[in-house]
């Protein structure tokens, strides 16, 4: 999967031709699963305002010395946080599993669900 910013998918294809070939596929698998994870976090921006009813509830199952920082940080600041992105995408019925594994190749899947 490329990535959505061509200045940095460019430099991903530089890097990757200039990369060894005994070390080419780890860094473009590297690539490709990296990629998809961003595009997967970025889908909660994307759909739209994100209710802050969805940060309240996150806030909740968080640990109380985590929730305290966050809510210290504010609900603006969070919504790039990846924790809260996949909180929000996941109450949108995306979750990052089935995502991931519908827009990896089989192999990446296999790498990225014994890596995580």
């Amino acid at each position: 999967m490329n990535h959505p910013n061509p200045q940095i998918q460019d430099n991903q294809e530089e890097f990757l031709k200039r990369c060894p070939e005994d070390q080419k596929e780890f860094h473009a698998r590297l690539f490709r699963i990296g990629n998809a994870t961003y595009r997967y976090h970025q889908l909660a921006a994307s759909a739209g305002d994100i209710p802050e009813s969805y940060f309240e509830e996150w806030l909740e199952g968080l640990p109380a010395n985590i929730r305290a920082d966050m809510e210290k940080q504010g609900f603006e600041k969070c919504k790039s946080m990846l924790s809260f992105t996949r909180y929000v995408n996941e109450c949108r019925d995306i979750g990052m599993d089935d995502w991931m594994k519908k827009h990896l190749s089989e192999e990446d899947y296999k790498v990225y669900n014994n890596k995580r």
